[in-house]
């Protein structure tokens, strides 16, 4: 009998931001695949499960470059397919770590669909993670849809008339793979005069973790990092959980020391 496959959302960031049921599920796999970037020395899924004693022998790193060539892509995903499929056919249950929820923008998704095509009759399950938009909301007190406020989730476009119609007709935007667009992302948000009721997080819950509450005084020509989102509230009418115009990075994460622009 074939094994089976999980897919599993951890994070993202603080380590133990797992479900029960997800890491009861984890600890019982006879092989669990952790994407890597390629950019990175390891993988940042794995560094947020909670210490434990499963050995390294249960682990495979999987590279990823972030590649726009969907060719290349495809090939990419076919091949892990195979490999993890191989394992399934062994009788083994193997799982596939991934940060923040298994099914947005996530590796999972097309790794999911190409073992699906190679798998007709794949037994598999996926347990929800935390999106960096929820770890962003819960960090600076933003309401994610409050009453009958429609909400988008947005990966970033190129062109800035696109962005401006999106948060026109949208009470919150939730703005990802930000990128390089981060400075013509400040400034369309500046000339809207809505920069003060967003908040900016990258890397949130992590070692070099940055927030702002306050976009009118983030500086937009600091690097943030592929790993940075953006919660954009048309209306200031929403109070807050927490003090706006608050800036929180690595140095100051969790002391008293927090700026406050």
């Amino acid at each position: 009998m074939t094994g089976k496959f999980y897919g599993i959302g951890v994070g993202p960031g603080e380590q133990g931001m797992i479900s029960v049921a997800a890491w009861e599920c984890l600890q019982k796999c006879d092989l669990i695949f952790v994407p890597k970037a390629t950019t990175m020395p390891f993988s940042l899924a794995r560094s947020c499960l909670p210490p434990a004693d499963i050995p390294d022998a249960r682990f495979r790193e999987v590279e990823f470059a972030m590649d726009a060539d969907r060719d290349a892509l495809t090939l990419h995903y076919d091949a892990l397919a195979s490999s993890i499929g191989d394992e399934l056919r062994a009788g083994k249950d193997v799982a596939y770590l991934t940060l923040g929820d298994a099914l947005t923008y996530s590796t999972y998704i097309y790794t999911l669909t190409a073992l699906n095509s190679q798998i007709p009759d794949l037994h598999h399950r996926t347990y929800p993670g935390i999106t960096s938009y929820c770890a962003l909301a819960a960090a600076t007190g933003f309401a994610l849809g409050y009453g009958k406020e429609n909400v988008l989730i947005l990966p970033c476009p190129d062109d800035v008339r696109t962005l401006r119609s999106a948060i026109e007709s949208h009470d919150v935007v939730v703005l990802m793979k930000i990128g390089a667009r981060l400075p013509m992302i400040i400034a369309l948000l500046r000339d809207l005069g809505i920069a003060g009721n967003c908040s900016f997080g990258s890397h949130v819950g992590m070692a070099d973790e940055r927030i702002c509450t306050n976009l009118e005084t983030l500086d937009p020509g600091q690097p943030q990092g592929y790993l940075a989102t953006i919660l954009i509230r048309r209306a200031a009418s929403i109070r807050r959980a927490s003090k706006t115009g608050t800036h929180r990075s690595a140095a100051n994460k969790g002391s008293s020391s927090t700026k406050v622009g």
